[in-house]
């Protein structure tokens, strides 16, 4: 690989500071396939100079991410990736603890059931599952929604402390996407009031015209809200009357789950 910034561009590799990022992601997934390797192996693999590979590793290291095993000049990963991975095991742990409930209440309620938890200014899907009487085939992972307008949002947003609420809702702000959606900060504030009351929470085709969608709670170990499981369905049969009918069923799912994550309550 040429250190000349032109033809690494003309390679179709990363320039400059990026071009270190990139080799020292590089270097952490050689170890991470391997186990260990030494300078040498590394700077091979990823097409480089010793000297180049040598001051990556000691960077890495410096940052907890590598150490070195034993005096054989090999390295490995650190304990400093463990941290890194602390953001994202809960989620992990989140999605695996509550496949096979939801996989049961999509059959017990025939509704699209998903998991959702909160990303900066919105509610991230982490799993889905779609359930025997499912209308269409779209698929809400990875997708980045609305608080105020779904049903797993406000379930998300209802166990807030009121500033960090306010401050979420300033940032996002309330945008109308249908007729139905709550554009009022002292409609939602009320909204929210009554959820925490119920223990769960409705929409009624805020975020698409012809879907409804109700969610419940899921708790860690020490009682926090982490995550909602919502149930949506179209409008014309998952009704109001319906959903309200149905929500033991999801409150019951809710709490397996939470129990899955230690949760006690």
């Amino acid at each position: 690989m040429s250190n000349h910034s032109g033809a690494a561009e003309t390679a179709g590799q990363p320039a400059g500071g990026v071009q270190s990022v990139d080799r020292a992601v590089s270097v952490l997934e050689i170890l991470a396939q391997r186990g260990e390797a030494g300078v040498s192996e590394v700077a091979a693999e990823i097409d480089v100079h010793k000297s180049t590979a040598f001051r990556l590793l000691g960077a890495l290291e410096a940052r907890g991410l590598v150490e070195q095993a034993g005096e054989r000049g090999k390295y490995r990963l650190g304990f400093g990736i463990v941290r890194l991975a602390g953001a994202v095991t809960d989620r992990i742990d989140i999605t695996q603890q509550s496949r096979p409930i939801c996989e049961r209440l999509a059959e017990e309620l025939g509704e699209t059931v998903n998991i959702a938890v909160l990303e900066s200014t919105y509610a991230i899907n982490l799993y889905q599952v779609r359930g025997p009487g499912a209308v269409t085939a779209h698929n809400w992972v990875g997708q980045l929604t609305p608080l105020h307008a779904t049903s797993s949002g406000k379930i998300l947003l209802a166990q807030l402390p009121a500033k960090r609420r306010a401050e979420l809702l300033a940032a996002a702000g309330l945008e109308k996407l249908t007729p139905g959606t709550i554009t009022s900060k002292a409609r939602l504030e009320k909204n929210l009031a009554e959820i925490r009351e119920r223990g769960y929470s409705t929409t009624h085709e805020e975020f698409e015209v012809g879907l409804n969608a109700m969610a419940a709670p899921i708790r860690s170990r020490d009682g926090e809200v982490v995550a909602a499981v919502s149930a949506s369905g179209p409008g014309y049969r998952f009704t109001d009357e319906r959903m309200h009918e149905l929500a033991p069923l999801l409150l019951k799912g809710a709490e397996e789950i939470s129990h899955r994550l230690g949760y006690l309550g």
